[in-house]
């Protein structure tokens, strides 16, 4: 057999590169891919901030069609040359990605045992130069599940001690992603099969980003409330996606896939606060900045724990005049759905959504919450918000905390919490919340007792002014109506003291 466990003789690698004790097995990871399209900027960041993380995915290998490897870096020149080198000198992974995503050409390879057998002797043979490889393959039609499940196994027999990292679709939960039940026929069926994956794969990150339309049931409620809805990655879907993956592979090996990118849309503003999504272009944060000056406009975090802003482009979408003011602050959104209710039309205005450092400390504190291994930042190259790099500070060399171990055990909440919060301590929250009928966060389902997130949405929200209310600490006047500051978290303290 290849291992003892899957968390500690495949961490001796035979390259001895990598030195670690069974107790750093159980260290917080965070890696981070990098795309061979910005190899200068790619590798100097990484360099700059390599003892911020744990490994470094080089997004730089592709398959094709006929079944070979291409070498897009190359990885044996600079600068790929120079971050292995600064990755060895500081005890960093070095994992490189296999991407592919031609459906007919993983068909006709992966069907045939001869054409996979030679590609798990490839893709061996580059993890036998580094560290391990990251088998990126995407796209591939269902009827590949168990010929997929083949080349992990005959990959996974042939890197001897070396990683096999997977990168997996994030699975939106069924119910989330067909809230009205109109279920389509085939729908659960997919080209990964998790139970294998669990078994040949010693890292699996989860691509829990490019959320858009994925989980209707959180879409829904927005809509609802006629807010904007539409997220990179959204902390409660992340959640849901990982609670239901870990159903089948062991939160030890799971990694959160982070994105440091946003989008652009063209939205359709309809009479009565409905809207229609475009998808423009995916942006880095320098690109809303450069927004935020022309316009004039000031982005604010929205429920989903990201940034967003509107705007109305100076050629107009519509026939309605513009004012010098419609851009000013955050009315674009508001202008339109005025106009288009008023006059029971429609008018196009444009949504910047994207995450920022927060976002990313965020997502690693449900990282900790949710007890898997780390986080998996796409992309470093230069172009995400640089404040990430103080945001994920020390991470590498912290402890995982397991899902099950917050409980209750906190002594006291130590810092204000508002909606799109997330960490252990919201748990906790939830916990007290739900510890009063009168209070509780949800009767049934994420939120319920015994079933409390780290996440801080909606439903806590209002379980929050719930609790304000009872207790006369605020009310529907007051700007601290929902949030959760020095009185409310006294009050919260000394119920969580007499649990």
């Amino acid at each position: 057999m290849k291992h003892v466990s899957a968390v500690s003789c495949v961490f001796a690698l035979a390259c001895c590169l990598l030195p670690l004790s069974a107790s750093a097995a159980t260290k917080f990871e965070v890696t981070g891919w990098l795309p061979y399209w910005k190899a200068a900027s790619s590798t100097e960041d990484a360099i700059a901030h390599i003892t911020e993380l744990t490994e470094v995915d080089p997004f730089v290998y592709s398959v094709g069609t006929d079944g070979s490897i291409i070498d897009n870096g190359p990885m044996d020149q600079a600068p790929w040359t120079d971050l292995v080198t600064a990755a060895k000198a500081n005890h960093v992974r070095v994992v490189p990605t296999i991407m592919w995503s031609n459906a007919s050409a993983e068909e006709s390879i992966l069907s045939s045992t001869k054409s996979r057998v030679a590609l798990e002797i490839a893709a061996a043979n580059i993890a036998k130069q580094y560290d391990g490889v990251d088998i990126d393959f995407e796209n591939k039609p269902a009827d590949l599940r168990n010929d997929f499940s083949l080349f992990l196994k005959g990959l996974y027999a042939r890197v001897g001690n070396k990683l096999v990292t997977c990168d997996i679709e994030a699975r939106t939960p069924i119910g989330d992603l067909y809230p009205d039940g109109n279920i389509p026929a085939g729908t659960g069926t997919y080209a990964n099969d998790f139970v294998q994956i669990n078994k040949y794969c010693d890292r699996v990150h989860i691509m829990t980003y490019d959320q858009q339309g994925a989980d209707q049931l959180l879409a829904n409620e927005a809509a609802s409330s006629s807010q904007l809805y539409a997220p990179v990655a959204d902390p409660q879907w992340v959640s849901n996606v990982i609670q239901l993956t870990e159903k089948t592979i062991k939160p030890s090996k799971l990694t959160i896939g982070v994105p440091t990118y946003g989008y652009e849309y063209d939205v359709t503003a309809y009479s009565g606060n409905q809207y229609n999504y475009d998808i423009m272009w995916v942006f880095n944060p320098a690109y809303a900045t450069q927004i935020e000056q022309q316009y004039n406009v000031r982005p604010t975090r929205n429920a989903a724990d990201e940034l967003e802003l509107t705007y109305i482009p100076t050629t107009a979408t519509s026939s309605m005049p513009l004012s010098s003011n419609i851009n000013n602050a955050l009315i674009a959104a508001a202008a339109a759905s005025q106009y288009a209710t008023q006059l029971n039309s429609h008018m196009d205005f444009r949504l910047l959504d994207w995450p920022d450092a927060m976002s990313v400390a965020d997502k690693a504190d449900l990282a900790k919450g949710l007890g898997v291994r780390g986080i998996s930042i796409f992309k470093i190259d230069g172009g995400e918000d640089p404040n990430i790099w103080n945001s994920i500070n020390g991470l590498a060399s912290a402890g995982t905390t397991s899902a099950g171990s917050s409980g209750t055990a906190a002594n006291s909440l130590e810092r204000d919490l508002a909606i799109g919060a997330s960490g252990t301590d919201v748990k906790v929250l939830q916990q007290i919340l739900n510890s009063d009928p009168a209070t509780q966060v949800a009767a049934s389902g994420p939120g319920s007792k015994g079933n409390e997130t780290t996440l801080f949405g909606a439903a806590t929200q209002l379980a929050v002014e719930k609790f304000q209310s009872k207790y006369g600490i605020a009310n529907a006047s007051n700007p601290a109506y929902g949030f959760v500051g020095p009185a409310t978290r006294a009050k919260l303290n000394s119920i969580l003291a007499r649990m």
